[in-house]
């Protein structure tokens, strides 16, 4: 991911419901090793997700075999400040926080949930209109020569925010996390995927099935969707709409990693099968016409 950054799996696997799952220990365990048996050995993580809880419940099968952590990526975030949280209580507006003692501190508190001694990639979960370039840059500097954090990246960033972020680095953000799919094209026309590919910033993509609008939603553009990504499906070798959406994601130039938000083993299995699947430029073009209800001009 990026040059000279770390060794990704092309699927990232995510637990952002990872609460919502109510798995126990054991059997999360089983849902991590069938990732790692099915190539997808990056997991995506945020210190808020679960109300500051799935960090901790990850941790928990790595302690169960600690030797674990060598076979997988861990990513995380910072920076968002949960309002009404019921286990960091006291903030009564939710808001941004991307000062360099909150930065370390979030991953000091992530280190000791997850229960690792360092992360291979940590973000800036959302842009912060008071971000100081310098105190943050500072934040990510000190974390690296501590050897808490092996590479930065942010999430949700525009491209003169990360450009900003970039000038106070020695090394490079090697990835934005955004929303892009087949219900979400606008990244690879309103310059965020061109950044990308310009400075060789691998991009993640989350929601990249549309947050489930895939089988969903019945209006006339998911329809549409659904209909051109079966058929292409069937032209590449008997694939199902969902791996081909993947596929659609992964044959951009810039290289995206799809972060995948199921819990179920099964459709692991289904998603890895996309990275098999090779589409024509004009069949990826009918992907597009679909996707934004326009022809090709």
């Amino acid at each position: 991911m990026g040059p000279g950054g770390p060794v990704c799996s092309r699927l990232v696997a995510g637990f952002w419901r990872l609460r919502k799952w109510d798995y126990s220990t054991e059997v999360l365990d089983r849902f991590v090793r069938s990732c790692i048996d099915h190539g997808v050995t990056t997991m995506d993580h945020a210190d808020i997700y679960g109300d500051y809880t799935c960090e901790e419940h990850f941790g928990r099968v790595i302690g169960l075999e600690p030797s674990l952590r060598q076979s997988m990526e861990i990513v995380t975030k910072c920076g968002i400040m949960l309002q009404n949280s019921h286990t960091r209580p006291g903030i009564t507006h939710q808001h941004y926080n991307t000062g360099a003692d909150c930065i370390i501190s979030s991953v000091d508190r992530s280190l000791a949930m997850l229960q690792t001694d360092y992360l291979d990639v940590l973000l800036i979960h959302r842009p912060d209109t008071l971000m100081n370039a310098d105190e943050t840059a500072e934040a990510f500097q000190t974390l690296a020569r501590d050897g808490k954090v092996k590479y930065f990246g942010v999430s949700n960033f525009t491209n003169t925010q990360t450009s900003l972020l970039q000038s106070r680095l020695p090394f490079p953000l090697i990835t934005n996390q955004i929303e892009c799919s087949v219900f979400k094209p606008e990244p690879m026309y309103d310059g965020i995927l061109d950044y990308c590919q310009q400075h060789r910033i691998n991009p993640m993509a989350w929601s990249p099935l549309g947050g489930g609008q895939l089988f969903n939603e019945h209006d006339d553009r998911a329809t549409a969707l659904r209909d051109v990504l079966s058929s292409v499906g069937r032209e590449a070798g008997g694939f199902g709409p969902e791996q081909v959406a993947l596929a659609w994601l992964l044959h951009h130039p810039s290289a995206i990693f799809p972060v995948l938000g199921t819990g179920k083993t099964d459709r692991i299995a289904s998603a890895s099968a996309s990275v098999e699947i090779s589409l024509s430029r004009e069949q990826w073009y009918r992907i597009w016409s679909a996707s934004t209800g326009k022809p090709v001009p």
